[in-house]
């Protein structure tokens, strides 16, 4: 806190210009998580499962401007016990560096709940001050696309999208 507050006092701007200006600097990532809550269970895994089986034959294959580099389902091993934790989201990486992850919880009080990570960098400063929903329009439909969220899980929208 205090290394902001200095950041601010020398120069002499206000958080969103330093932001601003880094963005037309580096680029900005855009990110959203949709959830969606409460969902079927069964719905749910019926989608994760068939997300699993098109791993192997995603790599190469287009939607609209972006083409998939790698999809994996991935694993998380704990760096203190060594122990691993299999199936923890699938993974959709895109040549450009977007990537689509969907990971299913049944974290919640009713069902699952199913959260999609959505995420993409933009160089181009004319688009750095989009709305992210609106920056992220294109990954939002392949993501319904290659998941067919409304087939599996009967729902138009998130619940909460952050």
């Amino acid at each position: 806190m205090l290394f902001w507050l200095n950041i601010l006092a020398i120069r002499q701007q206000s958080v969103e210009e330093i932001v601003r200006e880094h963005w037309q600097t580096y680029g900005r990532n855009y990110y959203s998580r949709h959830d969606y809550e409460e969902v079927d269970a069964e719905g749910a895994n019926s989608l994760v499962e068939q997300l699993r089986s098109q791993i192997p034959n995603l790599k190469g294959k287009r939607f609209g401007k972006y083409e998939v580099e790698y999809s994996d389902d991935f694993s998380y091993t704990d760096p203190v016990d060594g122990s691993i934790s299999q199936k923890q989201g699938i993974h959709i990486g895109f040549t450009d560096g977007s990537r689509i992850v969907f990971r299913l919880s049944g974290t919640g009080t009713h069902g699952a709940t199913l959260r999609v990570y959505l995420e993409s960098y933009e160089p181009d400063t004319a688009k750095q001050n989009l709305d992210p929903q609106q920056a992220l329009a294109d990954l939002i439909t392949i993501a319904d696309e290659i998941a067919q969220i409304r087939t599996f899980i009967g729902r138009e929208q998130p619940t909460v999208i952050t």
